[in-house]
């Protein structure tokens, strides 16, 4: 089962609705077999449908406030020449085995998108939604850049390849 929800542009300027997206994917795996890959900071790279991750480093996260480096490349996207550089997750929200959230700093600057995965038991696995908000970001960077960053598909695609992580992983 593949569901997406998100709200329409608006007409005019911007709105807390059209300022946020959701995917969700029934995933055949326990909560807790998809929050290690969600936990880990490997485990963001391993289903990373975007390209723009290449490595991490960091010990799988515990608490709101823990942080761990990721290696990106937005050549990966083709919109911004930025190359390769590095972000800081840091975890906003966490709740074992229903609930991770981060945002991303770099040079000491919080951007303020918020990327996350609620995970919701369901009859043959678990509903994990993938979301993205963008609301929070300064009205300046949101007329310089296209929000969100990550495209729906590659938001879709990552669950799957979610999915495909959990059950090699369980092996």
């Amino acid at each position: 089962m593949l569901v997406a929800t998100a709200g329409s542009p608006p007409a005019q300027g911007n709105s807390a609705e059209s300022e946020r997206v959701e995917v969700s994917r029934l995933i055949p795996a326990p909560p807790e077999a998809i929050f290690a890959v969600l936990s880990d900071p490997k485990g963001h790279v391993d289903i990373d449908a975007s390209g723009m991750l290449l490595d991490a480093e960091g010990t799988p996260v515990q608490r709101p406030g823990d942080r761990f480096v990721v290696h990106m490349d937005r050549e990966a996207l083709g919109d911004l020449p930025l190359g390769k550089y590095d972000v800081e997750v840091v975890i906003t929200e966490l709740v074992p085995d229903e609930e991770i959230a981060w945002t991303i700093e770099t040079r000491g600057r919080r951007y303020g998108h918020i990327y996350g995965y609620r995970l919701t038991p369901a009859e043959g696995g678990t509903l994990v939604t993938s979301y993205c908000d963008w609301s929070q970001i300064e009205e300046k960077l949101k007329q310089r850049l296209t929000f969100p960053v990550v495209p729906r598909s590659a938001l879709k695609a990552t669950l799957g390849i979610l999915e495909r992580t959990v059950r090699r992983r369980a092996r």
